[in-house]
């Protein structure tokens, strides 16, 4: 006789965030409950009977973390049969990204006792299955910024150039020729310079800020221009 499913749908939220002092981080949470309680693992919780996946995801972020997204994609299912020990859990799992407004906004509840910023090449170890679903996370925005320019939603409106390179530099995981990289971004159309100068560093003199045109990458991307760094 066959066994009847018994299976709950989840959501879970890997929001990576940017800015100049802490580099690309992720936002993880500090487990309030068993199992695994006092761990790290990524915002997320059940889906409620009345809502959809997504609404689930905004949810669940504004209740355990307090941070509000301006980018969502759906990223991957996972849902091996003892990947949660309290019974049979899919997870529709999302990746999302918010500008550096967002690293100051933290305020846990619900599930989480603590909601943090953690660099993604200083990792804690995670509970459940998290560890891997980072790394097919990490290894998705890694390649979708060389074709897409999502890389835009982690910067400020308002933007040095030095921090678009810093941005791609650290997400592509090796050193950019800054000449080449400003001449081809330049060249794609979409990046205006404004007549503002970015604060100073107090190491020379400060450069213009920059602000990406999404209304120009729109018209290109429907004249067949493509994206790619």
């Amino acid at each position: 006789m066959k066994k009847t499913q018994n299976i709950n749908i989840a959501v879970d939220a890997i929001v990576f965030g940017y800015n100049k002092e802490n580099g690309v981080s992720v936002l993880l949470i500090n487990r309030k409950y068993n199992p695994f309680k006092d761990k790290w693992a990524i915002p997320g919780g059940f889906v409620l009977e009345d809502e959809s996946l997504e609404n689930a995801v905004f949810r669940e972020l504004k209740e355990e973390t307090g941070v509000e997204i301006n980018y969502l994609e759906q990223l991957y299912t996972f849902g091996k049969p003892d990947r949660d020990p309290r019974r049979r859990i899919v997870s529709v799992v999302y990746f999302g990204l918010v500008n550096s407004e967002q690293f100051s906004k933290l305020s846990a509840d619900t599930d989480a006792s603590e909601a943090k910023w953690f660099n993604i090449k200083e990792l804690p170890e995670l509970a459940f299955d998290h560890d891997s679903i980072l790394e097919v996370a990490i290894e998705r925005i890694r390649n979708k910024i060389k074709y897409q320019p999502i890389g835009f939603e982690l910067l400020d409106e308002k933007f040095p150039f030095s921090d678009l390179e810093n941005l791609y530099s650290i997400l592509l995981d090796k050193d950019i020729d800054r000449r080449n990289f400003k001449k081809k971004i330049q060249k794609l159309g979409i990046l205006e310079e404004l007549n503002e100068k970015a604060k100073s560093t107090g190491a020379g003199r400060p450069g213009n800020l920059f602000q990406f045109n999404q209304k120009r990458y729109k018209e290109l991307l429907n004249n067949g221009m493509h994206f790619e760094i």
